[in-house]
């Protein structure tokens, strides 16, 4: 668990990630040293990482949540294979270890076929794939999960802040320079300047101005990718609602709205509302859904699936996590982008 000085610095990080740490000291009244030291403990540790994240509908990407069902026994090696790959985020077991969820962010359409009509449907290992479209986030994402943070004041919150985005109605254009960018801030949301030029072959300036561009434009934001146990919550689950469409978009505001809820989006398929709820045990759970989801208008169906196990959140897994696992050589089949 994190002590209140530690929550202080993962709330001001969630709300500017790449804060430098004077500036996070000196709202929180201690040490540069003190930030710098418990954020690289934390950090070290592999409990807390500052991640870049592109957001899919501002560079004309789509998203889409897949449910995959596997073999027991292969579903692990599965699951690691899906998070290795640089287009997926959040991969997880639920159903006892036979259903992998993950979001994939697909940047065209042949790479979108290639691992739905392709890659998983040849792994022998796979039984049955079904896939979601991100069609509207309501919750997660760029604006966050202000569940996880509470114990920053809303002068320290608005010290803090980054300045005010320039968002117009067109997609923003991505350059193979931006990519190489992305791809650095997946491992690093905290990379200095002269890591991020290195990684384009330009000036610092240049690799500054084209971060603060696409910042900006809302194509990137930082998320804060930490163990929610380390927050006290022992019990995630996976919500899958069926919500009448003319209630949907008061359903998922409603949700939006509860320090439960990490992430909210309208999906299509057979259910329209896909939830991610984290609670403090499972007790907790059953009273978030009785009290919280019950009394929601125009819920029809609810499909409950705790996360028992998770080989990826937010940003890229880290290089020191290229590991062989049991069935690697079958289950790597989905680590190849079309």
């Amino acid at each position: 668990m994190l002590d209140e000085l530690d929550r202080a610095i993962v709330h001001a990080l969630h709300v500017n990630g790449r804060a430098a740490f004077r500036q996070i000291a000196a709202v929180l009244e201690v040490s540069d040293q003190t930030v710098a030291r418990r954020y690289r403990r934390l950090r070290s540790a592999g409990a807390l990482r500052v991640v870049g994240q592109p957001v899919a509908q501002r560079l004309g990407w789509v998203e889409w949540v897949l449910r995959i069902q596997a073999l027991p026994e292969a579903a692990t090696a599965i699951a690691d294979a899906l998070a290795r790959r640089d287009d997926t985020s959040w991969v997880s077991l639920t159903s006892g270890g036979t259903q992998i969820v993950c979001v994939v962010q697909a940047r065209d359409r042949q790479r979108r076929d290639a691992l739905l009509l392709g890659q998983l449907p040849r792994t022998p290992q796979v039984t049955g794939v079904s896939a979601h479209c991100v069609l509207r986030v309501f919750a997660g994402g760029p604006t966050g999960w202000h569940g996880r943070a509470d114990a920053l004041t809303s002068g320290q919150i608005a010290a803090l802040a980054p300045g005010p985005g320039d968002l117009c109605e067109e997609a923003v254009v991505s350059s193979e320079e931006d990519e190489q960018l992305l791809a650095v801030l997946a491992q690093d949301g905290r990379a200095g300047y002269a890591e991020l030029a290195k990684a384009i072959g330009a000036s610092e300036m240049t690799a500054r101005r084209r971060l603060e561009y696409l910042r900006r434009a809302g194509a990137v934001f930082f998320d804060v990718d930490i163990d929610p146990l380390l927050l006290g919550y022992d019990t995630i689950a996976m919500l899958w609602l069926t919500v009448e469409p003319s209630a949907l978009r008061r359903t998922a505001d409603a949700v939006a709205g509860h320090p439960e809820a990490a992430f909210v989006a309208a999906t299509t398929g057979t259910t329209n509302l896909l939830v991610f709820a984290a609670c403090r045990d499972v007790p907790a759970l059953y009273e978030y859904l009785e009290t919280g989801i019950g009394p929601l208008p125009g819920i029809r169906e609810l499909e409950s699936a705790p996360i028992i196990r998770s080989s990826k959140r937010v940003g890229a897994t880290m290089r020191s996590d290229a590991r062989t696992s049991p069935g690697r050589s079958d289950a790597s089949r989905v680590t190849r982008r079309g």
